[in-house]
């Protein structure tokens, strides 16, 4: 029987759900103001053969989104949909701190446009990590094997030395395949398995 894992010398955390968050109400009532249902312009721009050359970088973010005002024939509507970029949790932005201040190295692992950089720049974000490895960069995107063995690299880190940290069952199982460390944020209470995982408080754990 294999032994208990290293202990995570590193973090590497996802931003959409995990280390920022959407009030749903506020696109909501963007939608309702020019006539759509809430979560139509969402659910449109996530159709993978549209969302995903933007987040593999084949076409640009202002791209993806007049193909979205296209599609519904509503630019408006998204053009105010796409303004509100969302709250930082600040519990995931502490835990993000504490590994940095102890040392660790810390990466954002996000399927993201070309817009991403302005984002973490207006969220505040900007210079949080030591990393962003954004798939639109990449040129592939999370859970692939390669998007993970890219973002160990960057870390300078061996995969199974890396805790990774995401809202997506999905995402957290290909990580797992890649050999890294992942765990499933649900919220604030993971919080104390998380900082003993990464010997932020010195407390002897098992990584799973």
């Amino acid at each position: 029987m294999p032994g208990p894992r290293p202990r995570a010398t590193a973090l590497l955390v996802d931003l959409d759900g995990t280390l920022r968050h959407w009030d749903h109400a506020v696109q909501a009532t963007a939608e309702r103001r020019h006539g759509l249902a809430p979560g139509t312009i969402l659910r449109t721009a996530m159709e993978w053969p549209r969302v995903q050359p933007a987040i593999t970088g084949q076409v640009t973010h202002a791209e993806w989104m007049a193909g979205v005002a296209a599609a519904l024939d509503a630019p408006d509507a998204v053009r105010e949909w796409e303004e509100y970029l969302g709250e930082v949790d600040a519990d995931v932005l502490g835990l993000v701190k504490a590994a940095r201040q102890a040392g660790l190295p810390v990466g954002i692992a996000t399927n993201a446009t070309d817009r991403l950089d302005a984002d973490l720049a207006a969220l505040g974000l900007a210079g949080a990590v030591d990393a962003v490895l954004n798939s639109s960069v990449l040129g592939v995107p999370k859970p692939s094997p390669e998007y993970f063995a890219r973002a160990c690299r960057a870390l300078r880190t061996p995969a199974e030395k890396v805790l990774f940290v995401d809202d997506s069952d999905r995402f957290v199982r290909g990580a797992r395949a890649a050999g890294l460390s992942a765990y499933r944020w649900t919220g604030p209470a993971d919080l104390p398995y998380l900082r003993a995982a990464l010997g932020l408080d010195h407390q002897p754990v098992a990584v799973r």
